[in-house]
Protein backbone atom coordinates (compact mmCIF):
# COMPACT_ATOMS: atom_id res chain seq x y z
CA UNK A 1 0.00 0.00 0.00
CA UNK A 2 0.99 3.53 -1.08
CA UNK A 3 2.93 5.49 1.88
CA UNK A 4 0.56 8.27 1.26
CA UNK A 5 -2.13 6.44 1.38
CA UNK A 6 -1.60 4.17 4.79
CA UNK A 7 -1.36 8.45 6.51
CA UNK A 8 -4.22 9.10 4.93
CA UNK A 9 -6.33 6.31 6.34
CA UNK A 10 -4.13 7.09 9.58
CA UNK A 11 -5.27 10.87 9.90
CA UNK A 12 -8.81 10.16 8.91
CA UNK A 13 -9.05 7.66 11.65
CA UNK A 14 -7.77 9.85 14.44
CA UNK A 15 -9.59 12.86 13.07
CA UNK A 16 -13.12 10.98 12.79
CA UNK A 17 -12.88 7.97 14.78
CA UNK A 18 -14.94 5.18 14.96
CA UNK A 19 -17.54 4.29 17.62
CA UNK A 20 -16.16 6.97 19.73
CA UNK A 21 -17.88 7.58 23.21
CA UNK A 22 -19.01 5.73 26.04
CA UNK A 23 -22.55 4.78 27.02
CA UNK A 24 -24.22 3.67 29.95
CA UNK A 25 -25.14 -0.31 29.40
CA UNK A 26 -23.79 -2.86 31.16
CA UNK A 27 -24.25 -5.94 28.12
CA UNK A 28 -20.88 -4.42 27.21
CA UNK A 29 -17.68 -5.50 28.49
CA UNK A 30 -15.25 -2.98 29.37
CA UNK A 31 -11.59 -2.42 30.12
CA UNK A 32 -8.94 -0.28 30.28
CA UNK A 33 -5.67 -0.47 29.03
CA UNK A 34 -2.70 2.02 29.44
CA UNK A 35 0.26 2.76 27.68
CA UNK A 36 3.11 3.42 31.41
CA UNK A 37 5.23 5.18 29.20
CA UNK A 38 2.95 7.56 27.33
CA UNK A 39 -0.17 9.24 27.66
CA UNK A 40 -1.83 6.73 25.77
CA UNK A 41 -5.37 5.03 27.66
CA UNK A 42 -8.07 3.56 26.31
CA UNK A 43 -11.38 2.55 27.34
CA UNK A 44 -12.95 -0.06 25.61
CA UNK A 45 -16.50 -1.62 25.38
CA UNK A 46 -17.47 -4.16 23.18
CA UNK A 47 -20.71 -6.65 22.93
CA UNK A 48 -20.83 -9.85 22.38
CA UNK A 49 -23.71 -12.33 21.64
CA UNK A 50 -23.12 -15.68 21.20
CA UNK A 51 -19.65 -15.72 20.26
CA UNK A 52 -19.93 -12.42 17.67
CA UNK A 53 -19.07 -9.29 18.37
CA UNK A 54 -21.99 -6.94 17.75
CA UNK A 55 -20.73 -3.64 18.54
CA UNK A 56 -17.67 -2.00 20.17
CA UNK A 57 -17.01 1.51 21.12
CA UNK A 58 -14.14 3.71 23.17
CA UNK A 59 -13.01 6.46 24.52
CA UNK A 60 -9.54 8.01 26.11
CA UNK A 61 -6.81 10.25 25.13
CA UNK A 62 -4.28 8.80 23.04
CA UNK A 63 -1.70 9.69 20.22
CA UNK A 64 -2.82 9.73 16.67
CA UNK A 65 -1.21 6.26 16.45
CA UNK A 66 -3.23 4.53 19.09
CA UNK A 67 -6.44 6.17 17.96
CA UNK A 68 -6.65 5.23 14.56
CA UNK A 69 -5.46 2.23 15.48
CA UNK A 70 -8.64 1.58 17.64
CA UNK A 71 -10.77 3.06 15.21
CA UNK A 72 -9.39 0.49 12.82
CA UNK A 73 -9.58 -2.11 14.72
CA UNK A 74 -13.62 -1.63 15.95
CA UNK A 75 -14.00 -1.12 12.30
CA UNK A 76 -12.30 -4.92 11.31
CA UNK A 77 -13.91 -6.73 14.67
CA UNK A 78 -17.29 -5.92 14.57
CA UNK A 79 -19.87 -8.78 13.23
CA UNK A 80 -16.92 -10.77 13.58
CA UNK A 81 -16.86 -14.08 15.66
CA UNK A 82 -14.60 -14.52 18.20
CA UNK A 83 -12.30 -17.27 16.37
CA UNK A 84 -11.86 -14.60 13.64
CA UNK A 85 -11.52 -11.45 16.16
CA UNK A 86 -8.74 -14.00 17.80
CA UNK A 87 -7.11 -14.61 14.06
CA UNK A 88 -7.23 -10.98 13.19
CA UNK A 89 -5.43 -10.18 16.53
CA UNK A 90 -2.55 -12.64 16.16
CA UNK A 91 -1.91 -11.46 12.93
CA UNK A 92 -2.10 -7.85 13.31
CA UNK A 93 0.37 -8.70 16.87
CA UNK A 94 2.66 -11.03 13.96
CA UNK A 95 2.78 -8.20 11.94
CA UNK A 96 3.90 -5.90 14.33
CA UNK A 97 6.65 -8.12 15.42
CA UNK A 98 7.77 -8.93 12.15
CA UNK A 99 6.42 -12.70 12.11
CA UNK A 100 4.91 -14.23 9.30
CA UNK A 101 1.47 -12.97 8.98
CA UNK A 102 -1.71 -13.49 6.69
CA UNK A 103 -2.31 -9.66 5.57
CA UNK A 104 -5.55 -11.05 3.78
CA UNK A 105 -7.05 -11.39 7.55
CA UNK A 106 -5.88 -7.32 8.45
CA UNK A 107 -8.35 -5.28 6.33
CA UNK A 108 -7.64 -1.39 6.87
CA UNK A 109 -5.79 -2.42 9.81
CA UNK A 110 -2.48 -3.54 7.17
CA UNK A 111 -1.46 0.23 7.27
CA UNK A 112 0.62 -0.24 10.01
CA UNK A 113 2.37 -2.99 8.40
CA UNK A 114 5.97 -0.99 8.65
CA UNK A 115 5.09 0.38 12.63
CA UNK A 116 8.24 -2.19 13.41
CA UNK A 117 10.13 0.71 11.86
CA UNK A 118 9.71 2.52 15.02
CA UNK A 119 9.34 0.79 17.80
CA UNK A 120 8.47 3.32 20.06
CA UNK A 121 4.98 3.46 18.24
CA UNK A 122 4.41 -0.35 18.56
CA UNK A 123 2.72 -0.35 21.56
CA UNK A 124 0.74 2.90 20.63
CA UNK A 125 -1.05 0.43 17.91
CA UNK A 126 -0.90 -2.52 19.94
CA UNK A 127 -2.84 -0.70 22.86
CA UNK A 128 -6.34 -1.22 21.49
CA UNK A 129 -5.70 -4.84 20.61
CA UNK A 130 -4.57 -5.71 24.00
CA UNK A 131 -7.95 -4.08 25.16
CA UNK A 132 -9.52 -6.42 22.80
CA UNK A 133 -7.99 -9.59 24.09
CA UNK A 134 -8.83 -8.75 27.52
CA UNK A 135 -12.40 -8.48 26.72
CA UNK A 136 -12.28 -11.57 25.29
CA UNK A 137 -10.79 -13.53 28.28
CA UNK A 138 -13.31 -11.76 30.39
CA UNK A 139 -15.87 -12.91 28.04
CA UNK A 140 -14.76 -16.80 28.04
CA UNK A 141 -14.46 -16.66 32.18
Amino acid sequence: MDQNLKRSIILEHYQNPVNRGLIDDNTYILVNTNNESCIDEINLMVKIENNKIIDAKFDGEACAICTSSTSIMINTIINKSLEEAIKIYDNFNKMLNEEEYDASLLEEAIVYDDIYKQPNRKKCALLPWWGLKKVITKYEK
